[in-house]
């Protein structure tokens, strides 16, 4: 069984979010209280994956490697990729080509965030079918933004419609695809769509006429939020801060995640805690060291 690997595509234009995108990428903006691309990461690091490439654009990717490294310091390896254009989501299988080698992978959408007790169990289902590929439906009220899941009488999957001016249901298609190593040739194949995009809805649709796509659906215990609206930004800072300030936790922690999966230890954990110095994520850090303690 070859060892998943990880994408977050964090490039585009982010022209959804003009003009505050206009000078930083979408993905660099702030979450309530941390870059959104650290939610993205988490997802994957929660899944297990270690081994991650980061998909920017050319005049971003500095920034993007200022704030996060090389990955070393969360123990992950990150592999870094230029997108000269954005052509659509299944291009970033294209350019991952090398970096995947054959391997199965998990692609996170930079713009995503998840949240769920049960979240690490709902992705470990999906990492352990190396055949084939999964994605999860997550029920909304505006699904014609989308790609919408149209299911059978028994629950079956039927299509994979992009943005269908009547959606078939309200399930639509989260920003993360869990697909085995023939991804790459699947995203050749694809020819561009009416608005000169690979969409990735064309690579699903090739696992599903083959019976290998899974759906698996979000239930309510599960939050999925997407920021790519100036709204949805919004509601999705509000979400964390609300959740953080209840529980007295922090959501897309990569320091937490990778203490606990031990792929850092005490020492680096409060390194990372020192560096944060009086901010309350630096708290955070430095309360996770006690509780250990104790």
């Amino acid at each position: 069984m070859t060892t998943r690997k990880g994408i977050i595509l964090a490039g585009g234009t982010g022209s959804r979010l003009w003009p505050i995108t206009r000078g930083v990428s979408k993905q660099l903006l702030p979450v309530y209280d941390k870059p959104m691309i650290y939610y993205p990461l988490s997802a994957l690091m929660l899944a297990g994956i270690r081994e991650i490439a980061i998909i920017t654009t050319p005049e971003d990717q500095a920034q993007f490697q200022r704030l996060i490294g090389d990955g070393g310091q969360w123990g992950l390896a990150f592999t870094w990729i230029i997108q000269p254009k954005p052509e659509g989501l299944a291009q970033a299988y294209l350019l991952a080509e090398d970096f995947l080698s054959g391997s199965a992978s998990a692609m996170v959408l930079g713009d995503n965030i998840f949240f769920g007790h049960g979240l690490p169990e709902l992705m470990a289902a999906a990492d352990a079918q190396q055949q084939g590929g999964t994605v999860f439906g997550y029920r909304v009220s505006d699904p014609e933004r989308y790609g919408v899941v149209a299911f059978d009488t028994q629950g079956q999957v039927q299509s994979i419609v992009e943005k269908p001016a009547r959606p078939a249901s309200n399930y639509a298609v989260t920003g993360l695809y869990f697909l085995d190593g023939t991804a790459p040739q699947r995203a050749r194949a694809v020819t561009p769509s009416a608005r000169g995009e690979l969409e990735i809805v064309s690579v699903l649709e090739s696992y599903l006429g083959e019976g290998a796509l899974t759906v698996e659906r979000m239930g309510r215990g599960y939050a999925w939020l997407d920021t790519g609206t100036h709204g949805s930004l919004l509601d999705a800072g509000n979400f964390v801060r609300t959740l953080q300030d209840r529980q007295g936790t922090q959501v897309g922690c990569p320091e937490e995640i990778a203490y606990a999966a031990g792929w850092i230890d005490a020492e680096r954990l409060r390194a990372h805690a020192e560096t944060y110095g009086k901010s309350r994520y630096g708290r955070y850090l430095s309360d996770l060291l006690r509780e250990r303690a104790e």
